[in-house]
Protein backbone atom coordinates (compact mmCIF):
# COMPACT_ATOMS: atom_id res chain seq x y z
CA UNK A 1 0.00 0.00 0.00
CA UNK A 2 1.22 3.43 -0.91
CA UNK A 3 1.88 5.57 2.17
CA UNK A 4 0.48 9.09 2.50
CA UNK A 5 3.21 11.69 2.17
CA UNK A 6 4.50 13.13 5.39
CA UNK A 7 3.08 16.50 6.39
CA UNK A 8 5.32 18.96 8.15
CA UNK A 9 4.31 20.34 11.56
CA UNK A 10 3.73 23.92 10.34
CA UNK A 11 1.51 22.62 7.56
CA UNK A 12 -0.43 20.37 9.99
CA UNK A 13 -0.96 23.38 12.25
CA UNK A 14 -2.24 25.48 9.31
CA UNK A 15 -4.61 22.73 8.25
CA UNK A 16 -5.94 22.41 11.81
CA UNK A 17 -6.56 26.17 12.02
CA UNK A 18 -8.33 26.14 8.65
CA UNK A 19 -10.60 23.32 9.82
CA UNK A 20 -11.46 25.18 13.00
CA UNK A 21 -12.24 28.33 11.01
CA UNK A 22 -14.52 26.35 8.67
CA UNK A 23 -16.43 24.92 11.64
CA UNK A 24 -16.82 28.37 13.15
CA UNK A 25 -18.11 29.82 9.88
CA UNK A 26 -20.57 26.94 9.49
CA UNK A 27 -22.06 27.80 12.87
CA UNK A 28 -22.56 31.50 12.13
CA UNK A 29 -26.07 31.25 10.61
CA UNK A 30 -27.41 29.48 13.70
CA UNK A 31 -25.80 32.01 15.99
CA UNK A 32 -27.16 34.90 13.94
CA UNK A 33 -30.67 33.47 14.09
CA UNK A 34 -30.56 33.11 17.86
CA UNK A 35 -29.14 36.59 18.52
CA UNK A 36 -32.40 38.47 18.06
CA UNK A 37 -32.44 41.36 17.42
CA UNK A 38 -29.44 41.76 15.13
CA UNK A 39 -30.92 44.87 13.48
CA UNK A 40 -33.86 47.29 14.00
CA UNK A 41 -37.34 45.85 14.46
CA UNK A 42 -40.39 47.20 12.65
CA UNK A 43 -43.28 47.87 15.02
CA UNK A 44 -46.31 48.22 12.78
CA UNK A 45 -49.10 50.39 14.22
CA UNK A 46 -52.29 50.12 12.12
CA UNK A 47 -53.61 53.49 13.28
CA UNK A 48 -52.68 57.13 12.51
CA UNK A 49 -49.62 58.88 13.90
CA UNK A 50 -50.33 60.95 17.04
CA UNK A 51 -53.47 58.93 17.74
CA UNK A 52 -54.05 57.15 21.04
CA UNK A 53 -52.60 53.80 19.93
CA UNK A 54 -49.58 55.45 18.31
CA UNK A 55 -48.77 57.43 21.46
CA UNK A 56 -48.97 54.31 23.64
CA UNK A 57 -46.81 52.36 21.19
CA UNK A 58 -44.11 55.04 21.25
CA UNK A 59 -43.95 55.04 25.04
CA UNK A 60 -43.34 51.31 25.24
CA UNK A 61 -41.13 51.13 22.11
CA UNK A 62 -38.67 53.65 23.49
CA UNK A 63 -37.98 51.60 26.62
CA UNK A 64 -37.87 48.26 24.80
CA UNK A 65 -35.39 49.73 22.31
CA UNK A 66 -33.11 50.81 25.15
CA UNK A 67 -33.16 47.36 26.72
CA UNK A 68 -32.62 45.47 23.46
CA UNK A 69 -29.92 47.71 22.05
CA UNK A 70 -31.82 47.87 18.76
CA UNK A 71 -34.43 50.38 17.65
CA UNK A 72 -38.11 49.50 17.46
CA UNK A 73 -39.12 51.60 14.47
CA UNK A 74 -42.75 52.72 14.48
CA UNK A 75 -44.43 52.19 11.11
CA UNK A 76 -47.95 53.69 10.97
CA UNK A 77 -50.21 51.95 8.44
CA UNK A 78 -53.71 53.31 9.16
CA UNK A 79 -56.95 52.65 7.31
CA UNK A 80 -60.25 50.77 7.59
CA UNK A 81 -60.32 50.81 11.38
CA UNK A 82 -56.84 49.32 11.66
CA UNK A 83 -57.56 46.30 9.48
CA UNK A 84 -55.31 47.32 6.55
CA UNK A 85 -52.12 47.50 8.60
CA UNK A 86 -53.11 44.42 10.57
CA UNK A 87 -53.50 42.41 7.37
CA UNK A 88 -50.05 43.59 6.26
CA UNK A 89 -48.49 42.41 9.53
CA UNK A 90 -50.05 38.97 9.07
CA UNK A 91 -48.13 38.53 5.79
CA UNK A 92 -44.71 39.42 7.23
CA UNK A 93 -41.93 36.92 7.87
CA UNK A 94 -42.18 35.18 11.25
CA UNK A 95 -38.63 36.15 12.22
CA UNK A 96 -39.38 38.72 14.91
CA UNK A 97 -38.44 41.72 12.77
CA UNK A 98 -42.03 42.76 12.07
CA UNK A 99 -44.32 43.08 15.08
CA UNK A 100 -47.86 44.44 15.33
CA UNK A 101 -48.91 46.87 18.06
CA UNK A 102 -52.70 46.89 18.11
CA UNK A 103 -55.90 47.04 20.15
CA UNK A 104 -59.23 45.35 20.79
CA UNK A 105 -60.51 46.88 17.56
CA UNK A 106 -58.58 44.67 15.15
CA UNK A 107 -58.69 41.36 17.04
CA UNK A 108 -61.83 41.35 19.22
CA UNK A 109 -64.28 43.61 17.36
CA UNK A 110 -63.62 43.84 13.60
CA UNK A 111 -63.73 40.04 13.09
CA UNK A 112 -67.40 40.14 14.12
CA UNK A 113 -68.28 43.26 12.12
CA UNK A 114 -66.61 42.52 8.79
CA UNK A 115 -67.37 39.44 6.76
CA UNK A 116 -64.64 40.18 4.18
CA UNK A 117 -61.71 40.66 6.53
CA UNK A 118 -58.26 40.11 4.96
CA UNK A 119 -56.96 38.16 7.96
CA UNK A 120 -58.11 35.65 10.54
CA UNK A 121 -57.50 37.11 13.98
CA UNK A 122 -57.24 33.72 15.69
CA UNK A 123 -55.04 32.00 13.09
CA UNK A 124 -52.82 34.50 11.28
CA UNK A 125 -50.96 35.87 14.31
CA UNK A 126 -48.76 34.85 17.20
CA UNK A 127 -49.86 36.47 20.51
CA UNK A 128 -46.82 37.89 22.27
CA UNK A 129 -47.47 40.48 24.99
CA UNK A 130 -50.34 42.23 26.73
CA UNK A 131 -49.44 45.90 27.23
CA UNK A 132 -52.32 47.44 29.17
CA UNK A 133 -55.89 48.65 29.09
CA UNK A 134 -57.80 51.92 28.88
CA UNK A 135 -61.22 52.45 30.41
CA UNK A 136 -63.68 55.05 29.13
CA UNK A 137 -65.67 57.74 30.91
CA UNK A 138 -69.46 58.14 30.77
CA UNK A 139 -70.27 61.78 30.02
CA UNK A 140 -73.70 63.42 29.95
CA UNK A 141 -74.95 66.84 28.95
CA UNK A 142 -75.28 69.16 31.99
CA UNK A 143 -78.93 69.79 31.19
CA UNK A 144 -79.79 66.16 31.86
CA UNK A 145 -81.18 65.72 35.40
CA UNK A 146 -78.95 62.76 36.22
CA UNK A 147 -75.94 62.88 38.53
CA UNK A 148 -75.32 59.15 38.81
CA UNK A 149 -75.60 56.05 36.65
CA UNK A 150 -78.65 54.92 38.59
CA UNK A 151 -80.35 58.28 38.08
CA UNK A 152 -79.54 58.10 34.36
CA UNK A 153 -81.09 54.64 34.10
CA UNK A 154 -84.19 55.74 36.02
CA UNK A 155 -84.62 58.80 33.80
CA UNK A 156 -84.12 56.78 30.60
CA UNK A 157 -86.74 54.24 31.66
CA UNK A 158 -89.19 57.04 32.40
CA UNK A 159 -88.52 58.57 28.96
CA UNK A 160 -88.15 55.57 26.60
CA UNK A 161 -86.60 56.44 23.25
CA UNK A 162 -86.12 60.11 24.13
CA UNK A 163 -82.42 59.94 25.00
CA UNK A 164 -79.67 59.50 22.45
CA UNK A 165 -75.98 58.74 22.61
CA UNK A 166 -73.13 59.93 20.42
CA UNK A 167 -70.38 57.72 19.06
CA UNK A 168 -67.25 58.16 16.96
CA UNK A 169 -68.79 55.99 14.25
CA UNK A 170 -70.75 52.83 13.64
CA UNK A 171 -69.04 49.76 15.06
CA UNK A 172 -66.47 51.69 17.08
CA UNK A 173 -65.73 50.89 20.71
CA UNK A 174 -67.71 54.00 21.68
CA UNK A 175 -70.75 52.64 19.85
CA UNK A 176 -70.35 49.19 21.40
CA UNK A 177 -69.86 50.57 24.91
CA UNK A 178 -73.13 52.47 24.58
CA UNK A 179 -75.05 49.56 23.08
CA UNK A 180 -73.83 47.24 25.84
CA UNK A 181 -74.80 49.81 28.46
CA UNK A 182 -78.34 50.21 27.08
CA UNK A 183 -78.85 46.45 26.84
CA UNK A 184 -77.65 45.72 30.37
CA UNK A 185 -79.62 48.64 31.81
CA UNK A 186 -82.75 47.70 29.88
CA UNK A 187 -83.25 51.18 28.39
CA UNK A 188 -84.01 52.48 24.91
CA UNK A 189 -81.37 54.85 23.56
CA UNK A 190 -80.94 56.21 20.02
CA UNK A 191 -77.54 56.00 18.33
CA UNK A 192 -76.14 59.17 16.72
CA UNK A 193 -72.84 58.38 14.94
CA UNK A 194 -70.23 61.06 14.26
CA UNK A 195 -66.96 61.08 12.31
CA UNK A 196 -64.89 61.24 15.48
CA UNK A 197 -65.58 62.74 18.89
CA UNK A 198 -64.73 66.44 18.43
CA UNK A 199 -68.13 67.46 17.05
CA UNK A 200 -69.96 65.10 19.38
CA UNK A 201 -68.40 66.86 22.38
CA UNK A 202 -69.68 70.20 21.09
CA UNK A 203 -73.18 68.81 20.55
CA UNK A 204 -73.14 67.06 23.92
CA UNK A 205 -72.30 70.31 25.68
CA UNK A 206 -75.16 72.01 23.77
CA UNK A 207 -77.65 69.30 24.74
CA UNK A 208 -78.23 68.06 21.18
CA UNK A 209 -77.08 64.59 22.28
CA UNK A 210 -77.37 63.30 25.82
CA UNK A 211 -74.50 60.93 26.61
CA UNK A 212 -71.14 59.78 25.32
CA UNK A 213 -68.52 57.23 26.32
CA UNK A 214 -65.21 59.03 25.72
CA UNK A 215 -61.57 58.39 26.60
CA UNK A 216 -60.69 59.63 30.06
CA UNK A 217 -57.79 61.94 29.04
CA UNK A 218 -59.89 63.74 26.40
CA UNK A 219 -63.10 63.81 28.41
CA UNK A 220 -61.88 65.03 31.79
CA UNK A 221 -60.82 68.55 30.68
CA UNK A 222 -64.42 69.21 29.58
CA UNK A 223 -65.63 67.98 32.95
CA UNK A 224 -63.18 70.23 34.78
CA UNK A 225 -64.35 73.23 32.75
CA UNK A 226 -68.00 72.50 33.57
CA UNK A 227 -69.01 71.91 29.94
CA UNK A 228 -69.89 68.26 30.64
CA UNK A 229 -70.80 66.06 33.60
CA UNK A 230 -69.04 62.76 34.28
CA UNK A 231 -70.96 59.93 35.91
CA UNK A 232 -68.61 56.94 35.97
CA UNK A 233 -65.73 55.06 34.36
CA UNK A 234 -66.08 51.75 32.55
CA UNK A 235 -63.20 49.78 34.04
CA UNK A 236 -63.21 47.10 36.70
CA UNK A 237 -61.77 49.62 39.16
CA UNK A 238 -61.52 53.38 39.49
CA UNK A 239 -59.10 55.31 37.32
CA UNK A 240 -56.10 57.18 38.68
CA UNK A 241 -57.00 59.99 36.26
CA UNK A 242 -60.44 60.37 37.85
CA UNK A 243 -60.22 58.78 41.31
CA UNK A 244 -63.44 60.37 42.57
CA UNK A 245 -65.55 58.77 39.86
CA UNK A 246 -67.07 55.35 40.60
CA UNK A 247 -67.14 52.55 38.06
CA UNK A 248 -70.34 51.94 36.14
CA UNK A 249 -70.64 48.59 37.89
CA UNK A 250 -70.41 49.98 41.42
CA UNK A 251 -72.73 52.90 40.73
CA UNK A 252 -75.83 51.18 39.47
CA UNK A 253 -75.09 48.59 36.79
CA UNK A 254 -73.39 45.48 38.25
CA UNK A 255 -71.45 43.39 35.75
CA UNK A 256 -70.79 46.18 33.27
CA UNK A 257 -67.15 46.57 32.28
CA UNK A 258 -65.33 47.73 29.18
CA UNK A 259 -61.59 48.23 28.75
CA UNK A 260 -59.78 48.73 25.45
CA UNK A 261 -56.67 46.58 25.56
CA UNK A 262 -53.33 47.13 23.81
CA UNK A 263 -51.11 44.24 22.80
CA UNK A 264 -48.26 42.98 20.63
CA UNK A 265 -48.53 40.26 18.00
CA UNK A 266 -46.25 38.70 15.45
CA UNK A 267 -47.12 36.77 12.29
CA UNK A 268 -48.21 33.16 12.72
CA UNK A 269 -45.52 30.52 13.00
CA UNK A 270 -42.98 32.27 15.21
CA UNK A 271 -40.62 30.02 17.15
CA UNK A 272 -41.55 29.64 20.85
CA UNK A 273 -38.09 30.70 22.06
CA UNK A 274 -38.30 33.90 19.99
CA UNK A 275 -41.79 34.65 21.29
CA UNK A 276 -40.57 34.14 24.86
CA UNK A 277 -37.64 36.51 24.25
CA UNK A 278 -39.87 39.29 22.89
CA UNK A 279 -42.47 38.75 25.61
CA UNK A 280 -39.72 39.10 28.22
CA UNK A 281 -38.54 42.40 26.69
CA UNK A 282 -42.01 43.97 26.75
CA UNK A 283 -42.81 42.69 30.24
CA UNK A 284 -39.56 44.16 31.53
CA UNK A 285 -40.42 47.55 30.01
CA UNK A 286 -43.86 47.49 31.64
CA UNK A 287 -42.23 47.22 35.07
CA UNK A 288 -40.44 50.53 34.60
CA UNK A 289 -41.94 53.28 36.82
CA UNK A 290 -41.33 55.81 34.03
CA UNK A 291 -43.25 53.71 31.50
CA UNK A 292 -46.10 53.10 33.94
CA UNK A 293 -46.37 56.83 34.62
CA UNK A 294 -46.24 57.75 30.92
CA UNK A 295 -48.93 55.22 30.05
CA UNK A 296 -51.10 56.49 32.91
CA UNK A 297 -51.04 59.98 31.38
CA UNK A 298 -52.58 58.42 28.27
CA UNK A 299 -55.29 56.80 30.38
CA UNK A 300 -53.70 53.36 30.09
CA UNK A 301 -53.05 51.08 33.03
CA UNK A 302 -49.92 49.02 32.39
CA UNK A 303 -50.48 45.29 32.44
CA UNK A 304 -48.66 43.12 34.99
CA UNK A 305 -46.38 40.49 33.41
CA UNK A 306 -48.48 38.16 31.25
CA UNK A 307 -47.44 35.13 29.23
CA UNK A 308 -48.43 34.89 25.56
CA UNK A 309 -50.95 32.21 26.54
CA UNK A 310 -52.55 34.48 29.14
CA UNK A 311 -52.74 37.31 26.62
CA UNK A 312 -54.39 35.00 24.07
CA UNK A 313 -56.95 33.82 26.64
CA UNK A 314 -57.88 37.40 27.54
CA UNK A 315 -58.38 38.30 23.87
CA UNK A 316 -60.51 35.21 23.30
CA UNK A 317 -62.82 36.14 26.19
CA UNK A 318 -63.03 39.77 25.07
CA UNK A 319 -63.79 38.72 21.50
CA UNK A 320 -66.62 36.47 22.64
CA UNK A 321 -68.14 39.28 24.71
CA UNK A 322 -68.13 41.78 21.85
CA UNK A 323 -69.44 39.15 19.44
CA UNK A 324 -72.50 38.84 21.67
CA UNK A 325 -73.04 42.61 21.82
CA UNK A 326 -72.67 42.94 18.05
CA UNK A 327 -75.04 40.03 17.40
CA UNK A 328 -77.68 41.18 19.88
CA UNK A 329 -77.71 44.71 18.48
CA UNK A 330 -77.47 43.63 14.81
CA UNK A 331 -74.46 45.87 14.22
CA UNK A 332 -72.80 45.48 10.82
CA UNK A 333 -70.36 47.40 8.64
CA UNK A 334 -70.41 45.32 5.43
Amino acid sequence: MKAWPAVSFPRRQALRQAACLACALAGLPALAQSAWPAHPVRLLVPFPASGATDLVARVIAQRVSQDLGQQLVIDNRPGAGGTIGTAEAAKAAADGYTLLFTTSSTHAISPHLLQRLAYKADKDFTPIAQIGGAASILLVTPSLPARSVQELITYAKAHPGQLNYASSGNGTIVHLNSAAFAARAGVQLTHVPYKGTAQSITDLAAGQVHLLFDSIPTGMPHVASGRLRALAVTGDKRSALAPDLPTVAESGLPGYSSVTWFGVYGPAGMKPELVARINQAFNKALQSPEVVASLAKQGVEASPPRTPAQFAAMVQADSARWAQVIHDNRITLD
